[in-house]
């Protein structure tokens, strides 16, 4: 008796359905499931959280040794302290992040012994650059304060950004300050859109103890 072996691909009558392999249905259906919710899900469970950080008006950011900066209203404090919380921030260890739909601000804070200039220098060395990008001009800004920092935009294919530089203590003290960064990251075309509220952070910058 001759036993006749199946193709190569045969499935069984009682697996198929409408010419299908029954079997692959689970593992196929998974897949699309998890496709969808990457697809899908995820942004709406995102959309639909509450953040539970939002700036207030009235808030202000806490940069250590009595020095703050207000934060903008409806925006996201997701590392950082606001004053009057009873946490204390240390000028030299700041690392403050505010963000929204499509920017962040950043204020870090460094020990450093030298100038505001000098300081950014360092940062940007450190970091490195994107080849793409296009730096701006480097120029100053004063906050409402009067406290004078170093700034540098940048533009590339990555989206916009600004660094300021600042040593956060004047006279006598300056050498040995802390310095600051404030650093503005948006996605490609969306400076502009939130330049009024980056603007009113960095203006409000101002110095505490040794100012």
């Amino acid at each position: 008796m001759t036993v006749t072996e199946p193709p190569r691909g045969w499935v069984p009558v009682e697996h198929r359905f409408l010419g299908l392999d029954r079997r692959t249905f689970t593992p196929a259906l998974i897949a699309l499931a998890v496709a969808l919710v990457l697809a899908y899900g995820l942004p709406a469970v995102n959309a639909a959280i509450p953040w539970h950080n939002e700036i207030r008006a009235g808030s202000l950011l806490d940069l250590g040794a009595g020095g703050t900066a207000v934060p903008p209203v409806g925006w996201q404090l997701e590392n950082g302290t606001l004053a009057g919380s009873g946490a204390a921030t240390s000028p030299a260890s700041l690392d403050a992040v505010l963000a929204t739909g499509g920017a962040t601000i950043e204020l870090r804070g460094a020990s450093y012994r030298g100038s505001a200039d000098a300081f950014l220098d360092q940062v940007r060395r450190s970091e490195g650059r994107e080849a793409p990008a296009i730096d701006g001009a480097r120029g100053t800004v004063t906050t409402s304060a009067g406290l004078v920092g170093v700034a540098q935009s940048t533009t590339g294919p990555g989206g916009d950004g600004l660094d300021v530089a600042f040593k956060m203590a004047g006279g006598a003290q300056a050498e040995a300050a802390p310095a600051l960064l404030f650093r503005v990251r948006t996605a490609p075309g969306q400076f502009e859109r939130y330049r009024d509220e980056i603007g009113g952070v960095l203006l409000s910058i101002t110095p505490g103890a040794g100012r």
